[in-house]
This record gives C-alpha cells, structure tokens and sequence, in this order.
C-alpha cells in the first residue's frame, strides 16, 4: 500500500508514500463533491490508484477501530 506514515512527515498523519498529500486531504476532497478525476486535476502527481488507495485506507481504519463506551 503506498500509504506512508512517518512522525518527520506531516506531523504523523497517513500521507500517500513520496509526497506530502495527506489522506485525509484526498477524503475532503471526495466529500465536498469531487470525482476521482477532479482529485487528479488538483494533485497532478497522484494516480487513480493512490486514490483509491486512500479511501482503502479509511475504510481499513474503520473497521479496525474499537469503541468503547463508557458506563
């Protein structure tokens, strides 16, 4: 998976390997309404793979996180 995530990188958060273009970018993207290639017309150097590879990303987080509720 080209998701990076490295402490000296962005503060930490999961970036698409060899830049600096975090996930949570491309997912704010996708959420306000652009399609897969608007998100390529505004990054030119990521690829429909590296998107969807972001949205892999999120949808792994989420089904890998754990709640808990408090009494």
């Amino acid at each position: 998976m080209p998701i990076e995530i490295n402490p000296k990188i962005c503060h930490g958060k999961p970036v698409i390997k060899g830049t600096r273009i975090m996930v949570a970018d491309i997912l704010s993207l996708l959420a306000g309404g652009y399609d897969v290639k608007k998100v390529l017309e505004y990054y030119p150097e990521l690829t429909e793979e590296n998107v969807k590879e972001a949205i892999q990303y999120a949808i792994s987080a989420l089904q890998e996180e754990e709640i808990k509720l408090l009494p």
